[in-house]
C-alpha cells in the first residue's frame, strides 16, 4: 500500500503552539491506520480496495482556531472553532476510474485546529501529540465513510480510534 500526504508543517499559531509531529510521523501512522483498516469499495472485509493498487493520497492541514472556525461556518454553519474537520472525496458511491488506476485516489482533506487540540490535550492530560493523532485518525474515519449521528455509532467510531492509536504505540482512555 502505498499513500501520499501532504502536511502543512511548521505551523505556528497566534499563541505559538507548532506541532510535535513530523512529516515523517504523520505518513506513518496514516499509512498503517490505512493498512489496518483495508478500505474496500463494498465496505466488507477483504472486499474490492477503493483502488486497485491501493494507491491513496490526502491533505492534512493544521491551523488555528480563527481559520478553523471560518471553515466551520462556511462549510457547517457553526460560527465557532472545532478540532477537527474532515472533507472527504468519496461521500457518493464511489466511482470507476479505470483509466486512473496508476495514479493515487484522492480521500480528502483533514484539518486540525493546533489550538483547541493543545487545550483539549491538556484537559485530557496527554500529549499534544496523542491529541493530534487521536483527532487525525478520527478525520481519517470520516475520509472512509465514517459518521456518528447517534450515540451507538459515535462509541464505535471512539473505539476504532482508540484501536488506530494503540496500532502506532499511542493510547488515549476513554
Amino acid at each position: 500500500m502505498h499513500v501520499e500526504v501532504s502536511v502543512q508543517e511548521g505551523y505556528v499559531t497566534a499563541q505559538g503552539v507548532t506541532s510535535p509531529v513530523s512529516l515523517e510521523t504523520w505518513e506513518i501512522w496514516l499509512r498503517h491506520w490505512l493498512k489496518l483498516l483495508r478500505p474496500a469499495k463494498d465496505g466488507v472485509e477483504g472486499g474490492q480496495p477503493l483502488h486497485a493498487q491501493e494507491h491513496y493520497e490526502l491533505s492534512l492541514r493544521l491551523t488555528d482556531d480563527e481559520n478553523i472556525q471560518t471553515l466551520n461556518h462556511q462549510y457547517r454553519q457553526k460560527d465557532e472553532p472545532t478540532d477537527v474537520l474532515s472533507f472527504a472525496m468519496l461521500e457518493v458511491e464511489y466511482p470507476e476510474f479505470d483509466e486512473l488506476d496508476e495514479e493515487p485516489l484522492y480521500l480528502g482533506d483533514i484539518i486540525i485546529s493546533i489550538d483547541t487540540a493543545a487545550r483539549q490535550a491538556q484537559q485530557q492530560k496527554h500529549s499534544l501529540e496523542t491529541e493530534l493523532a487521536w483527532l487525525s485518525a478520527h478525520g481519517l474515519l470520516h475520509l472512509l465513510g465514517w459518521d456518528h449521528p447517534d450515540d451507538d455509532s459515535l462509541e464505535r467510531m471512539l473505539n476504532q480510534q482508540q484501536v488506530l492509536l494503540n496500532a502506532v504505540g499511542l493510547t488515549v482512555w476513554l
